[in-house]
């Protein structure tokens, strides 16, 4: 599923040779496959597909909404959770391109390799929460490091925000904290503000947003579907992504079908690009000497962790499959 993301992040134009590829003559296809049009069809309308087909899992919500702070067991499963998110969710924020999205996929696939409570996904487990929310979170944030330090935007509302900087007469980057300092700790004591208003708004009206589990789902639906396309059409103002949505909406369907995840294909769509734009860019300065990522420390040390990792995810599957082996 990673590799497909990365394929069809590969789809358009090609930012160096300004060639198409596997646009098949199609004109909407040039400037690539659109993000929202994947997520929506494959996490959007083929959910709403599968819950139709399960009816007896369709059930509205007839308890009584309790209180809502976390009981002792709550809490000692969704903090360890809510740590490991909070720590990814603000490295991966850094990062230019997927932003909060990128966290919370992250945050959820680590969660069912290393949470205790794993086998309670799907049935309301605290740490499919906790953690992709505390990842969302962080990554919010940290999103503004490479905007406010180096005037480059990580996602598409950084690059709103800078379009709308830029407007002001303010021009974001390393300086932007010696001239403009009132402005730059004005906007970081308003992301502290945001959070705590967000608590005094919502804690109130949680009765309100608990009320819409209470919608029959043969209303919900429509609207689920009719908020999707509204969604992927304003983008753009482009029916193409609408279609385009439909279609991974039944690809996401049979993946469903099959137990296959959409979450790596999302990731692999969204460092796809970015991971072959600076291998093409690093194969031209080193003239093609693929030692190049081996000289430079860091380089070496990223490749050295990736590597780990890869060997610690493929042990468990060996290590089962000798144990198979034996028994047989």
């Amino acid at each position: 599923m990673v590799i497909l993301g990365v394929g069809l992040g590969m789809v358009g134009t090609d930012v160096q040779t300004g060639q198409q590829r596997f646009t098949f003559g199609i004109a909407e296809l040039s400037d690539g496959i659109s993000f929202v049009a994947i997520a929506m069809g494959m996490f959007g309308i083929a959910e709403i597909v599968l819950n139709l087909e399960r009816p007896e899992a369709r059930s509205l919500l007839k308890t009584k909404v309790g209180s809502l702070w976390l009981n002792r067991e709550e809490w000692k499963r969704g903090t360890p959770s809510a740590v490991r998110g909070t720590l990814l969710g603000s490295v991966l924020g850094i990062l230019p391109g997927g932003g909060a999205a990128l966290a919370s996929f992250g945050s959820f696939m680590m969660e069912r390799k290393m949470s205790k409570g794993r086998h309670l996904f799907g049935k309301g487990a605290i740490e499919g929460v906790a953690g992709p929310e505390a990842a969302n979170n962080a990554a919010s944030q940290t999103a503004f490091i490479p905007l406010l330090t180096l005037g480059i935007p990580s996602n598409a509302v950084m690059a709103l925000m800078v379009g709308a900087l830029i407007i002001q007469g303010i021009q974001p980057g390393p300086q932007m904290m010696v001239q403009q300092p009132d402005l730059f700790w004005g906007l970081i004591a308003s992301m502290w503000i945001g959070n705590v208003m967000l608590l005094v708004i919502n804690l109130p009206m949680i009765g309100l947003w608990v009320k819409l589990l209470q919608v029959p789902y043969k209303f919900l639906f429509p609207a689920i579907l009719v908020f999707c396309c509204i969604g992927t059409y304003s983008i753009s103002n482009n029916v193409f992504d609408v279609y385009m949505t439909i279609a991974f909406a039944v690809f996401g369907y049979i993946c469903a079908k099959l137990q296959l995840e959409a979450a790596p294909l999302l990731i692999g769509f969204v460092l796809g690009p970015m991971m072959e734009e600076h291998l093409r860019r690093a194969m031209l300065l080193s003239r093609g000497d693929w030692f190049v990522f081996m000289e430079r420390p860091i380089s070496a040390t990223m490749l050295a962790i990736g590597l780990v990792a890869l060997v610690m995810m493929l042990l468990p599957a060996v290590r089962r499959g000798k144990d198979k082996a034996l028994a047989e």
